[in-house]
């Protein structure tokens, strides 16, 4: 027991020995620091002073922000999905099927944030200066690209014209429309579901130039919009075309059998019962015309079918709350630069001087 107590004793003799070593560490380092304090009090300022300035020339970033909501492709069917039903039973296809599963929900997130539909936005029309452009020489434009480009004479005059067609762009065009895609993506454009239970979608462009930000964010909704309901309503739209050309065809057919029964019949006005062979014309035309006639009546009603049908493939896109200039902007805030610039700069002075003093003391 007496050992134990000896031990015991002696550890805790040892502990105070390091705790108080601490405290008269603690207290060179702090004698140490307070000799340096012009040297870290000066590096701080001008630290807060380097950040300040960069705050005065840093330009204010705006964010468009576009809200719409999504369709719901389980409701609203009603007596047409009924209709439809019926009519596929008898092996009509009205072109009612659904192709929207594909673009619902996150796969409409990533949709807003392909290739495709962003270079798509990019190369449509947008005015500025007085001259109409694409988005893309907008975005050239105003980020100064073209002189970042000016030791590379084969980049310096490329240009995105609005008329210009997307497969005939030559290598150059390529990567610098794919890298202004990125860039956006990564930095500018934000596409976020508010929250899982609803079907709300906000769309967000973030950007330096105020009239970019609202005029892209607003042309990729359209764009995804538009690519949207051509997909989906190209089959009802084939279905239409293809049942107007064979309702106009038979018209045309009932049009010609019911004047060729009337011209049948004045050749045979006051003829003699007895020569009914010469009445088999007209009672051809007759039942041309009867055939036609049910014929015209079946295609006309799956023709209208068919056309509410492809009323019903509407955007699927449908836009609450569009951005409204002026837009929100966030500026730099000068005091908190000059603060954090100020702070940081001593915290690292302190360290530099703490390492420097600690590598001195082990070379020697």
């Amino acid at each position: 027991m007496s050992t134990e107590n000896i031990s015991n004793n002696t550890n805790f003799e040892n502990d105070e020995i390091s705790f108080k070593e601490l405290i008269l560490k603690i207290r060179e380092w702090y004698q140490f620091l307070l000799g340096k304090w012009k040297m870290i009090i000066a590096i701080s300022a001008l630290g807060g002073i380097i950040a300040l300035t960069y705050a005065f020339f840093q330009k204010p970033n705006y964010t468009a922000l576009l809200t719409f909501a999504m369709e719901d492709e389980k409701s609203g069917g009603g007596g047409l999905s009924g209709a439809l039903g019926l009519a596929s039973s008898f092996g009509i296809d009205l072109g009612g099927g659904s192709a929207g599963g594909a673009f619902s929900g996150a796969n409409l997130m990533a949709l807003m944030q392909s290739r495709k539909i962003v270079e798509k936005t990019l190369l449509s029309p947008v005015g500025s200066k007085g001259k109409t452009i694409s988005l893309a020489d907008y975005y050239i434009e105003f980020n100064e690209l073209r002189e970042d480009w000016g030791k590379k004479p084969n980049l310096k005059n490329i240009h995105f014209p609005v008329t210009s067609d997307r497969s005939n762009f030559t290598l150059q065009q390529d990567s610098i429309l794919k890298n202004i895609f990125k860039d956006i993506v990564t930095f500018n454009l934000s596409v976020a579901q508010t929250d899982k239970k609803i079907s709300i979608i906000n769309l967000s462009v973030n950007s330096i130039e105020e009239d970019f930000a609202k005029e892209f964010c607003e042309t990729l909704a359209k764009v995804t919009s538009d690519y949207y309901v051509e997909i989906k309503s190209k089959k009802s739209r084939m279905n239409v075309e293809i049942l107007q050309k064979q309702a106009d065809s038979i018209r045309a057919e009932l049009n010609s059998a019911i004047t060729g029964v009337a011209a049948a019949s004045d050749n045979v006005y006051n003829l003699n019962p007895a020569f009914n062979v010469k009445k088999t014309p007209s009672t051809r035309r007759q039942i041309d015309v009867q055939a036609n006639t049910a014929i015209l009546t079946q295609l006309v009603a799956n023709l209208e079918l068919s056309k509410v049908s492809l009323r019903k493939e509407t955007p699927l896109i449908q836009v609450i709350d569009r951005p409204i200039l002026p837009l929100d902007k966030e500026v730099v805030s000068k005091k908190k630069s000059l603060l954090l610039g100020g702070f940081l700069t001593g915290f690292l002075t302190v360290l530099y001087l703490v390492f420097s003093s600690l590598y001195k003391k082990r070379v020697a």
